[in-house]
């Protein structure tokens, strides 16, 4: 463990990192303790998962960022054509289109708008 003072936007913080050699992967969850110059010891906690679709899911239609629904553009049992916009998700104040993976029949709508959806995570399956 080395320990560092970084400074973020004119606040100091003390940092312990743990140095990796060259060919150890990084594990799935990583931890950093921080301490601010002005305040108690905290400690922050990141952990990367996997995305949440299995092999079951055939014709799932997957987040592709973390983001918030603006709306769902498609209803069930409606006919979309591969490319066709089926959700808008917005990050970063940014909208991001949702296009139809394959052709297919919606089958189900899992999230609704003013939904939090992550990475990978299923929205809409096809048959």
């Amino acid at each position: 463990m080395k320990r560092l003072r970084i400074t973020v936007e004119g606040k100091s913080y003390d940092v312990e990192v743990e140095l990796l050699d060259d060919s150890a992967e990084p594990s799935a969850n990583s931890s950093v303790g921080v301490q601010s110059s002005t305040s108690t010891a905290q400690s922050v906690t990141i952990k990367k998962s996997p995305p949440s679709v299995s092999a079951g899911d055939e014709g799932a239609i997957v987040s592709p960022l973390s983001a918030v629904v603006v709306s769902v553009d498609v209803a069930v049992g409606d006919t979309v054509k591969e490319g066709q916009k089926v959700i808008t998700l917005e990050a970063m104040k940014m909208n991001t289109t949702v296009p139809a993976t394959a052709a297919g029949i919606v089958e189900a709508i899992q999230v609704s708008a003013g939904d939090a959806v992550e990475e990978g995570q299923p929205l809409i399956k096809l048959r």
